[in-house]
Order: structure tokens, then sequence, then C-alpha cells
């Protein structure tokens, strides 16, 4: 018989990847909490319910035998956050899979965006797909489009979207039978079905899914029912992921319900999801469950912290062992409708939580004169030295050396044996070993006590969790110290006040449940249903009816999914969105019109046009009122308010706090005499000054110097934080001070990018994030640039020196400078430099530089896109800036931009540029991002003194330099012989027979090389002529790769290098030489020299593939991916790009929505990488048909000469650029041309391999096509969230 509710307990439970958090409300409302190890099979099967077990036999007394199943009659309610589908997606556990794909798009999920994550990875180590088979679907709907001939016979259909669409080819499916049965045979029972266009026509998909059903598939899931959005690849992740995951979840339910009496039937239980809500544990799937463990964390802060706070907007820290958590809350929850985790992007609603690679656990280094914190975690086995596992040094040993960790309020439960404490006496003599090797390279003069050293790796691994809060909040607009930082966390507490004072915050919020807060989250979670559809009408009058109509249907779906769980209606609320986008764009906002009324002129439900244009002015700074706005999605959210009320107050304090002991404690400047409290002792009106520690079971909170704790009404900790002594610092090298001011460099060159792509208008700028953004010194060297685009890197440099010689003193406060020409430091053309001196009072000349680098879509000549194939002369590129004043005192001077920007139109043949409102707007996006550097320089300036800021900049380039010498010194003990220069050599030839030639002299004493390119190729008549500054950005990418490492990237890394580099050749052509192709092309063809002098690796494939084509009224440019080279240890990547380049490819179904064409075919080429002992990757094939009449340009290398492989690895297959007419023609187009297509004609393209390394085996290995390269196995760090994804999305422009 079942208690009263009342008298019935509420369990809510976090099942983390190390602990599992419980959370109790008992019968009477007191309340228990528990922490107990998620893994251990010796003691219990299952730690949830282990937990309920452990709790119920505490409190009612009898027996809970733990091999019987628990009675469920005193339970009222079970909720739980998981992390099982994220961890089976880390370590690639999940269900067997296979994918059911349109065909001609098998390896379109393999190849994905075709950009490789890390840039300087030249093994391009990629996370492996979720699927083992794969099956082509003989199917195919195409977008209907009007004037196309290609199908006058079909007859339109019409999809849910509203878009008409044509049935090219109806779904076979007697031809899917039995490689279906043959998946079943195999033992694969799940499957994903992603067929393009299946979020506006579903049926094919349908079609196939009740088929597979039919034949026994236990898990089916379909694209279009997962998350029907545009866009195949997340869309298809996204069906993989669920596919992959929900089995996992399935059998873990399975095994948690039968721990219960009666399997749980009569007991609500509720699972968190990805998006803050709650759904029943059977709705729960893989999609929906990748952040369900840290969500409850949000909702915790979120009804916690912004209650009491009384609106202030809030900050969560979640610090743990392996990474730290960072969102934020200002009234309502911030979400992303794509994310990446391990690899594979999910379209679902997420809460914005990011993850950096800074946590307790995260392994401490000293890397030629840098502290280094993390992203390497030394996890829970064997985890930190003080575990006695013989693990590595991390953030708790400093924390533990620095006496903020008492080992005496910890459990004995480390040591092989699990039964001893934690050992302050392993950490410490770590650290006294790790302080003699940094003093062994400082020297005497600048020798570090043990303290300082601990001090200083807490000191930037606190650096390191700033950069993603400022990412969150400064660099979208909001004031970062008028947030609060809410702490929770095993170890958020011990790094709280010195955070918080960092960023200029002036409160830590800490609650009472801060060490279990994602279980009192889910607690105090509402339940949630959410119904989502694709949509694709203008948001304009004629459509409001509709849009009203599907917002009302959907609410419905809502509110009966809501009210079958019980909830009464008048606890349900719904509230409707729109992703709404400006048309031609891709930034798409998820809008509600709560707080915009329905008007007259909007749609009964609210006016959503009004709420967009808010949106889109506050985080982009402006709006495109001529523009019409485009629905992608209607979405409505459906909630049954829930969970537990207000909590009870606590009792006042009655006497003065008791101190449980007085510990020393290692601050800035020495030891303190620190007071320790139990927090259970402490009571509402009881303030702690610091220094002190407050000690609970779950967590260590550390009051720092200069703040005060208090205790709340509710039994919260708030910390007042004070500004704290500021110890001097001078201008000498200090490598702590070095690694926190690499950060703030860095984070200067990275928030001029947000602003650059929040306030740029162009798709190139905003969308593809073509750009760059640096920080120089007083002599135009480059301090930091945030490592963007390969081609930029290093390449600005030459652009300010340049400036700074040719205009000296005239420079002036108020002036910025345009530029674009190679002479002057220019890549190409349309690459547009912005330069802004940055002046201090007193200071004559300029004290630093800030500069913004931006691709242009069009600035004129010949060709529209200002990238023609057939160029000659510079001017035929577009307009031309040697030292442009785009402003002058401070006014900007758009009549002489203009005039210069339509002046390419003078020349016979040319045009005047083509998009001149996205060229102005864009400049004064640059223009916006320079300010933005010049007002964090200045606070830098104004914190530190220009003295010490400079001093600095000197240090950081000094730190790159000792980098690049180490590098070149190994390399030279490696390749030569003791104490004897090394010479070595390579050549490569472009495909017209121009020769790029290399002879590196490396003295192995100074750790020094001359890198010599005489010998090289005359300049062209064509296009592929290099500036020079495009050769030293080869160069310094080189470089970087090379050293293995993460370095500062600046003119440091060229120091220990002189380039020879003649006049008048290829790589240093003349003032008037065309040079467009030498940017896209002839940089790649450097790369491969200088690393076959080296021996790195093979060629890759060594171009980017340029493919332009439109007409009158469209226009589209695309660089497509191919085979990268073997190496020494790794087989090539195939479709990937490579070097020099790292562009996204645009979808398929945004491709065929947007433009005239139908793409038949994209996958790997495969056997084009060569043979080797590492197999080079192979090349991609992609075929478009036109639908339209139009000009195709191509401009494409290694059409002739083939990458080449090392070490007797074999070179890889030349690409190769086919026209077939429709009337069955096929033209060999050659490497650079412009043609007229029609109607039916198609382009084919197949890229080339890489070469591959080592002479072949035999019997040769098949050649792993998918997933070649360096996959990540193993329980990699997972670094996610919308500032993680910026980064990438940055990187990969």
């Amino acid at each position: 018989m079942r208690a009263a509710p009342g008298q019935r307990f509420q369990f809510a439970i976090d099942r983390g990847g190390t602990f599992t958090d419980v959370f109790a409300r008992c019968p009477g409302g007191r309340v228990r909490v528990l922490k107990l190890l998620s893994e251990d099979p010796a003691a219990y099967r299952d730690a949830p319910t282990e937990g309920i077990r452990r709790l119920l036999q505490q409190e009612c007394g009898g027996p809970f035998p733990r091999e019987q199943p628990l009675d469920t009659s005193r339970i009222e309610w079970i909720r739980m956050g998981t992390t099982v589908a994220t961890n089976a997606l880390l370590e690639r556990k999940g269900e067997r899979l296979a994918l059911l794909i349109t065909r001609g798009f098998r390896d379109l999920l393999d190849i994905g965006t075709q950009a490789r994550p890390k840039i300087f990875d030249l093994a391009v180590s990629m996370p492996e797909v979720l699927y083992e088979e794969v099956v082509e679907v003989d199917e195919r709907v195409v977008l209907y489009q009007e004037g196309c001939q290609l199908f006058a016979d079909s007859q339109p259909v019409t999809g849910v979207t509203g878009d008409s669409l044509v049935v090219q080819r109806p779904v076979d499916l007697e031809a899917l039978r039995g490689p279906l049965k043959e998946l079943l045979a195999k033992g694969i029972h799940s499957i994903a079905v992603v067929l393009l266009h299946s979020y506006a026509w579903p049926d094919h998909e349908q079609q196939v899914g009740a088929l597979a059903r039919e034949l026994g598939f236990r898990q089916v899931s379909l694209s279009s029912e997962v998350m029907p959005m545009v866009r195949a690849v997340p869309r298809g992740y996204t069906a993989c992921a669920d596919a992959y995951l929900t089995p996992c979840i399935g059998r873990y339910l399975e095994g948690f319900r039968a721990g219960f009496a009666s399997q749980l039937q009569g007991v609500p239980v509720l699972f968190m999801r990805s998006d803050g809500g709650l759904t029943p544990m059977e709705a729960f799937s893989g999609s929906r469950a990748i952040l369900s463990g840290p969500a409850g964390g949000v909702v915790g802060y979120a009804v916690t912290t912004y209650r009491q706070e009384a609106g202030q907007p809030v900050i969560g820290f979640d610090m743990g062992g392996t990474s730290t958590d960072v969102s934020r809350y200002a009234g309502e929850y911030e979400h992303v409708f794509e994310a990446t985790t391990a690899g594979i992007s999910i379209q679902a609603p997420q809460l914005d939580i990011n993850t950096v690679a800074a946590g307790g656990g995260s392994q401490l280094f000293f890397r030629s004169g840098l502290f280094v914190v993390g992203p390497e975690s030394a996890g829970a086995h064997p985890g930190p030295t003080c575990y006695r596992k013989g693990g590595p040094l991390t953030v708790t040993d400093a924390n533990l050396c620095l006496g903020r960790l008492l080992p005496e309020y910890f459990p004995c439960i480390f040591g092989p044996n699990e039964d001893q404490p934690l050992s302050r006496d392993s950490a410490l003599q770590a650290f006294r070993e790790l302080t003699a090797s940094i003093n062994a390279y400082l020297g005497p003069r600048s020798a570090l006590g043990m303290e300082e050293v601990a001090m200083g790796f807490i000191r930037v691994a606190n650096e390191a969790m700033c950069r993603p809060i400022r990412a969150l909040t400064q660099a979208r607009g909001h004031d970062t110290s008028r947030h609060i930082l809410a702490c929770f966390g095993g170890a958020g507490g011990q790094h709280a006040c010195a955070i918080a004072r960092t960023l200029g915050m002036s409160k830590v919020f800490i609650h009472k449940y801060s060490g279990i807060l994602s279980a009192y989250g889910l607690a105090l979670a509402d339940v949630v249903h959410e119904a989502q559809e694709p949509c694709a009408l203008a948001y304009a009058p004629e459509a409001y009816a509709r849009l009203d109509e599907r917002v009302a249907a959907l609410e419905e779906e809502c509110i009966r999914a809501l009210e079958a769980q019980g909830f009464p209606r008048a606890q349900i609320s719904t509230e409707a969105f729109l992703h709404l986008r400006y048309e031609r764009t891709d930034c798409a906002l998820m809008c509600s019109a709560k707080g915009y009324p329905a008007t007259p002129t909007s749609c009964r439900t609210g006016d959503f046009g009004a709420s967009f244009a808010v949106r889109y002015l506050q985080e982009f700074g402006f709006t495109i009122p001529s523009r019409a706005v485009l629905v992608d999605d209607i979405r409505v959210r459906g909630t049954a308010t829930t969970g537990l009320g207000q909590e009870e107050p606590v009792a006042a304090s009655k006497a003065a706090a008791r101190v449980e002991k007085v510990t020393s404690c290692y601050f800035e400047g020495g030891y303190w005499e620190t007071s320790v409290y139990l927090l259970e002792e402490l009571s509402w009106g009881h303030c702690i000054p610091g220094p002190s520690i407050l000690i609970d079971p779950n967590s260590t909170i550390l009051v720092e110097p200069g703040c005060t704790a208090a205790v709340t009404r509710l039994g919260d900790i708030c910390i007042t934080v004070g500004s704290g002594a500021v110890p001097p610092i001078g201008p000498q090298r200090d490598p702590i001070q070095l690694s926190i001011f690499s950060h703030r460099f860095m984070s200067i060159a990275e928030q001029m990018g947000r602003i650059l792509q929040r306030t740029a208008i162009s798709t190139n700028i905003k969308e593809r994030l073509d750009f760059s953004c640096a920080l120089f010194g007083p002599d135009g060297g480059l301090v930091s640039n945030a490592p963007h685009i390969p081609v930029h890197l290093g390449a600005m440099q030459e652009t300010v020196q340049f400036q700074i010689q040719a205009l000296g003193s005239g420079l002036h406060e108020g002036d910025v400078i345009l530029s674009n020409h190679p002479c002057a430091g220019g890549s190409h053309l349309p690459d547009l430099t912005v330069i802004t001196p940055v002046f201090w009072p007193g200071e004559p000349r300029p004290v630093f530089f800030v500069a913004s680098r931006g691709h242009h879509a069009d600035i004129g000549g010949i060709t529209p896109g200002s990238m023609p194939p057939h160029s000659h002369s510079l001017q035929e590129e577009g307009a031309v800036f040697i030292s442009f004043k785009l402003v002058k005192d401070g006014v900007f001077q758009e009549e002489e931009v203009t005039k210069a920007l339509r002046a390419p139109g003078q020349i016979p043949g040319s045009s005047g540029t083509r998009s001149l409102h996205d060229n102005l707007s864009d400049l004064r996006a640059q223009v916006a991002a320079n300010q933005k550097g010049i007002q964090l320089v200045n606070e830098l300036i104004g914190h530190y003194g220009l003295e010490v800021v400079q001093a600095y900049m000197a240090h950081i380039q000094a730190n790159a330099e000792v980098a690049v010498q180490e590098m070149l010194r190994d390399f030279a003990k490696r390749r030569g012989e003791p104490g004897r220069p090394l010479l070595v050599e390579a050549e490569d030839f472009m495909d017209d027979g121009s020769p790029l030639r290399l002879k590196v002299a490396v003295d192995p004493q100074e750790g020094k090389a001359v890198f010599d390119f005489s010998g090289s190729g005359h300049e062209v008549h064509g296009n592929c002529n290099a500036p020079r500054a495009i050769t030293l950005s080869a160069l310094i990418y080189c470089l970087r790769c090379m050293v293995g490492q993460d370095i500062p990237l600046n003119q440091g890394c060229l120091a220990p290098v002189r380039a020879v580099i003649p006049k008048g050749s290829i790589l240093d052509p003349s003032l008037d030489a065309a040079v467009v192709g030498g940017n896209v092309l002839t940089s790649q063809r450097v790369v491969d020299v200088i690393f076959r002098a080296f021996g790195a690796c093979a060629a890759s494939q060594g171009c980017m593939n340029n493919v332009t084509f439109g007409n009158e009224r469209v226009s589209y440019y695309e660089t497509v991916a191919g085979g990268a080279g073997a190496g020494p240890s790794w087989h090539g990547r195939s479709g990937v790009h490579t070097h020099m380049t790292n562009t996204r490819i645009t979808d398929p179904e945004i491709l065929e929505k947007r433009y005239p064409v139908i793409l038949q075919c994209f996958e790997v080429a495969r056997g084009t990488g060569g043979a080797g002992q590492f197999r080079g990757g192979s090349g991609v094939r992609r075929e478009l048909q036109f639908r339209a009449p139009m000009v195709l340009s191509v401009l494409s290398e290694r059409r002739a000469f083939r990458p080449y492989g090392l070490q007797g690895g074999e070179s890889g297959s030349p690409g190769l650029n086919l026209l077939i007419r429709r009337d069955g023609r096929t033209l060999n187009l050659g490497g650079k041309t412009s043609v007229a297509v029609f109607p039916g004609d198609t382009f084919r393209l197949q890229t080339p391999g890489g070469g591959g390394f080592g002479p072949p085996i035999e019997p040769a290995p098949a050649p792993a096509e998918m997933g070649q390269g360096v996959p990540l196995r193993g329980r990699p760090f997972a670094e996610r969230g919308s500032v993680c994804d910026y980064r990438l999305a940055q990187e990969t422009a």
C-alpha cells in the first residue's frame, strides 16, 4: 500500500562520471544528501539505486536488502540526470550502428564540414564516426525551381515546410531489403536514416523506417523525426547520435527499473534533458541526453542565486576534476540549437554550457619557459600525485601544497588499496623536483620558491578559466563585473574568490548544496515537452495566419503530452518561438514573442518581428530593415511547473562562529594564518573574514584575504570580494606573469574578432568568419594572433611594418589605415587590412598597433568575386590600397573610399565593386574591432603600466623564439652530424612547370636557420604569383606545426629564421603581378616544399580547389577538400582541408536551396591516396549538375604534378576537372578555366590524394578510407559550448 503524498520520499539524483549525488526530501520535509561512487561493482550494481536504498534504510529503520528489488510504496518521485549518453559518445561505446543515406553521399558525414579540428595537427586527429556500415538508398528528392527545364515532365509536390519539391527518383524498397537483412546478419540492430531534403519531404524516410522495423531492427532513428531541420550534415549527425545512444540509455533504464519492485510502475520517473527540462523516462532519447548531467547545475544556480540576488545576472562556475563548465543566466536559459560534443554536431536545443580544459585534475607543465595548465588531465585513475597512484602533478596538488586543501577532512579512499589519506608529502616532493627543473632553466638570479611555482600554476589555471567567461560576457556586449559568480562543483570553491577578483566581480554565491547542486537543480526543474517543425515561409502579413495556425497546433500537442503525464491544464504554460533570419544570411535566431504582444501588423501569437529586430541589434549591433525575414522553424516549449517549493530559512546565529582550527595557507606574498570553519556549524548572520577555509563533506571554500563570507537567511554562502593587494610587477621576466600575459594578449585578439563578427554584415565575415585580428608592438612585430586562418598567420606583420616605414611621423591619433597591396604585405586583394595605431598619453609615437584583416566578397575586377582564374595583372583583380587613410582625425572617409572601390570600373572589361554597401559596412566593423582592441590594450596598460606591458610583449616574443630554436636544434640533432651545420633541400613544381626550390641551413649551436628560396621560378604571366607575405605565412605555419605544442603565435616564431626570397620570382613578384592564385594555390606548394625538406610528412593535396559559378542573379564560391599526406606514424586523412586553408563547405541542402544546382555526388574517391607503410588520404569526388545557364570558373593545382610520397611512399593521384555536357560529351577543363555551362551539364571534380609515407607493405593493408588519420580514442577531454564552437568555426572559416 502506497503512503500518502506527504509521507513519501522525493529523490533527485545526478549520476556523474566519477560520483553520483543524491538529494532527498524525506517525509516531513527533512533533507538528506549523499555522495557515492558511480562505479563500485564489488559493492553494488547501480549507484542511483544504491543511493535510494541507503537513504530509505537509514530513514525508515528497517532493512532494505541489496539483493532484493526496492519497495516503491514510500517513493513519491525520482528525477535523474546522467552522463551515460555523454560517456558512451566520448568513449565510442554506443550501439553498433549502420547509416542509410541517399546514394552518392555515403561519405557525407565522414567528410562533414571538410575542416580539420586543429589547424596545426599534421596527423589530422579526428573523432571516429559513430556508424560501422553504410547502405546507400536509391532515391532522390530535389527542390522545385521556377524555370528549371530539367524536370519539365515531373509534377511538383508540396512538402511539410510549404516548399515545392520534385521526386526525381522514388525510394526503391525492394533493392534495400537485401542490404538490410545483411546488416541484421552482422548483428547490427540499430540504424540512422538520413535522406536529402527529408526535413521537407519525410515520406521516403518513413517508408525506409517502416521496412526496417518490419525486418526486425530494434532502433530506427529517422532524421526527419529526430530533428526536422534543414542541413543534412548536422541533422545526420543528430540522427546517428540518437540511434547510437538511445539503446544505451534504454539498457541503463531497463537495469535501473529492475532494481525496484513492479519495475517502478506508478512512480513518476523523470530524466533531465540537455535543454534544462525534465521528460518522462520513456521519452528520454540519446540526442537529447548529452548535457543531462550539467543541465541540472544550471537550473540549480538559476533558480537559487538569480532569485535570491534580485535578478542580477549570474555566471555559473562548475569546476570539476577534468574540466570546468561555465554558463550564464539573466532571467532566461541561454540555449544553443546546434553544438558539437566529441566531434559530433547535435541539432537539438541545449543549454549553452561551455566546457574548458581546466579542472582539479588538469596537469601542470613547464614548456619553453612558460607555465602551462592542461588540457591533459590525470583523470580519476591514476589521479593527481597526491592520490598515491603515481599520477602527474595537477591543480589539486598545487592547492594541497599551498595549504588550501586539508587532507584530514578528506576520506581515506586513496592509494592502491583505496584506504589511505591524501598525500601532501608526495605532492610536495613532486613540486620540489619541478621547481628545481624550472630554476635550472631560469638561472639563479630568477629562481623561484616551491610555493611561488605552485601559486603560479594556480594563477595560470585561473586565467584559463577567465577567458570563456569574458567570451560569454564582454564579447557579447555584457559587463562582466556586473555579474555574480555562482560557484559549485567540488573544486570551484578554492578558486572562486581569485577568479571573481580577476574579472572585477564583487560577489560570489555558493549554495549550501553547491557540492551536489546538479542533483538539487533536478529537484527544482520543470517538466518540459517541446514540439518543432521546419518552415519555409517569409515572416510577412500573408504568412501570419499560417504561422498562427501551426503555432496553435504545436501548443496543443505540448499541452496534450503534459496532460497525459498527469499535469492539470492550469499548471501548464507554453512559449512559442520562430527561428528567424534575414534573407541571404545564415545567422538564424530562435525568437520568442514573450514581452512583445501582438499588434495589428503581427502574428496573433505575438510580435516576433519586433523580438527578432531587438535580438539582432543586441547580438550584432545593427539591423537590415530593407531585407526580408525568413522563418526556418516553428517551435513551442510546453512547461509544467513542478518541483520543490521555497526553501526554509535557517536559524539565526546566537554566538560567534567557532574556529575548528588555524592552519597556515599560502597566498600572494607568503603564508597567512588561516582559520578553518565547518559549514555545518555556521548559521544565518555569521560573517567570516578572509583568509579562512570553510569545509563541508563535499567541498572546500577558500575565502581569500580581503574577502568576507556571510551566511544568508537560507544557509548559503555569499562572499563579498575585495580588491585585494596587487603585488608589484616589474618589467623583469617572470615565467608566471609570462603565462598570464600570454592569455591576456590572446584574449585581446579574440575579443576583437568577436566584435568584428558581431558588427560585420557580409556573409564572408559574419558567417564564414573569414577574418583575423591581431595585436602588434611599436615596431610592428606580431604580439598575438588568434590561430584562425593559416594563410593570414604572420602576414599582417608585414603590412603593419610597411605602414610604419611608409608613414612614419604621419601617423596620428584618430587615423586608421587601409591596405591590401602585395607590396605592402597583402595576401590577395579581397583581403582588406585595417590598421589602427594605439597611442598613450605622453608618448609621441604609437605604443602598439591593432589590425584586422577580412575577406571581402567583391572589390571589383574582371569577374564577380574578385578571384578571376585568368587574371594577368593586379588591376584586373580589383581595387588596390597601399597606405589609404580610411579614418582621418576620427572621421570615416566614406566618399574617398567609395571612389577607390569603384575605380576598377575605369579599366576596360573590369568593374568596380559589386558589393559597395557590404564593403563599407564591413570596413566600419573592422574599425570598431580595432577600437575594441585599443580599449583592451589601454585597460592592460592602465593596470600594469606601459613599461611592464611592453616588456612582457617582448618576453612573449622571446618565448616563441625559444620554442622554434629548440625545434631546430632537435631537427639538426636527428638529421645531422653532432656540432656541424645541417643543410637540407627540396623542390616541387607548379603545374605550369615553375619550380619552387628551398635550401635550409640549420645552425645547431644557435638554433637558427636560413630558408633560401633562390632558384625558384620567375614571376608568371598568370596569377599564381605569391606575395612575399604569403611565403612568410606558410613558413610560420610550418614552424608552428613542427614545434608540436601550443606556443604564442607572434614575431618570435620567425626570429631564429632568415628567409631569402629572390625578387622578381614567383614568390616575390613585381608590383603589378596578378596574385589571386598565389594566395590559394602557391601557398600550399610552399608548405609542401618546406615539409619535404624537413621530412615532416608527405605532400597533401597541395590545392584548395577553388570553384566559382554564377550568372547575373547568383554567385557562389567554394573550396573543396582532398587527401592529407601520411606521416611517420599516421595514415593521411581522406576528404579534409589541409595546411593553408580550412574552410567549411556549404551543406548540400543549403546549396540546392539557394543556387540553381543539384549536388549529385559528394564522396571519398577511394584509392587516390598514395600507397605506403602509412597510406595517403584520398581525395573526394564532387558532382554538380547545373539547372540554369551560368559561368563556371575553376582555379586549381596538382592536375599535372602529383602530391609526393616520402621515404619510399608513393605519390597521391592528381586532381581532375571534367565537364560532362548534357549530350554526353566529356571535356577535361584543365586546372584553370572559365566556361559557360547550361542546364543539364555536370561538373565532376576529383581532388588530389595525399602522398604515402614509407615503402608499401606486402600484402598491402586495406585502406581505411573512412576515419583515416589518427582517431581520438579512449576518453578524451570534450571541450564544448558556444565559445568553443565559435573558435572552431573561426579556425574553419
